[in-house]
């Protein structure tokens, strides 16, 4: 599996997208996708609710937002990746304070990468 991100933006709302795509470059389909959920125990299903964002200056980890009922403000229906298929992938956080400039994207199973922000 490969994690291609994209953007990490703030909106107006005070909120952070990121942005960018899941691609299954094997020959096979991909079935483990458990870990990316993280702890999740509603109704979010298989997801990538498990990402985080750290803003190391700031001292702050930052976890996907929910919806009223729970869900996370993540892609979901994720059982199972078909080889060569790829998926769009978003996250939405509370945006880190306007002078954080980039944060370090986790997701399980993925190495820690870093990611600029822009807005």
């Amino acid at each position: 599996m490969v994690l291609t991100l994209n953007k990490a933006a703030r909106d107006a709302g005070g909120f952070l997208t990121v942005e960018g795509q899941l691609k299954n470059e094997s020959g096979a389909p991909y079935v483990n996708t458990a870990p990316w959920r993280g702890n999740e125990l509603n109704s979010s299903g298989v997801s990538v609710a498990g990402v985080t964002l750290v803003d190391k200056p700031g001292k702050k980890r930052y976890y996907v937002l929910r919806d009223t009922e729970g869900r996370c403000l993540c892609t979901t229906g994720l059982a199972i990746i078909e080889a060569g298929q790829v998926i769009p992938f978003f996250a939405q956080f509370p945006a880190p304070p306007s002078t954080t400039t980039e944060v370090d994207f986790s997701l399980p199973t993925f190495a820690t990468a870093t990611v600029k922000i822009s807005g």
